[in-house]
C-alpha cells in the first residue's frame, strides 16, 4: 500500500510539471509531495536518505528564498532520488 502510494506520487509529481504551470505553481506543489512523502513511512538506505535530506533542505531554502528555479530543481531531484529508492525495492 505505502509503494502503491508513493508511486501514485511521483507519477502525479511527473504529470504536474507539465508546461502548463506557472513556475511558482510547480515548486509550490513538489514542496507538498515532498511534504506527503515525508509523512508516509518512507524507508530510504544511509545513501540515498542522505541525498534527498540534502536535496530537500536545499529545496525548502530555495522555495524559502523565492528562487523558483532552485526550488524546481532540488525539488525535482529529491523526488527523482524517492522514485530510484522505490526502484530499487521492487
Amino acid at each position: 500500500m505505502k509503494r502503491t502510494y508513493l508511486s501514485g506520487l511521483i507519477v502525479a509529481s511527473a504529470l504536474i510539471a507539465s508546461p502548463v504551470f506557472a513556475a511558482d505553481d510547480l515548486c509550490e506543489v513538489n514542496m507538498q509531495k515532498l511534504n506527503d512523502a515525508k509523512t508516509t513511512s518512507m524507508q530510504l538506505g544511509d545513501p540515498a536518505k542522505s541525498q534527498y535530506d540534502d536535496a530537500y533542505k536545499a529545496a525548502m531554502a530555495a522555495h524559502a528564498a523565492k528562487d523558483e528555479k532552485a526550488c524546481i530543481s532540488h525539488s525535482t531531484d529529491a523526488m527523482n532520488i524517492l522514485m530510484d529508492a522505490q526502484k530499487s525495492k521492487g
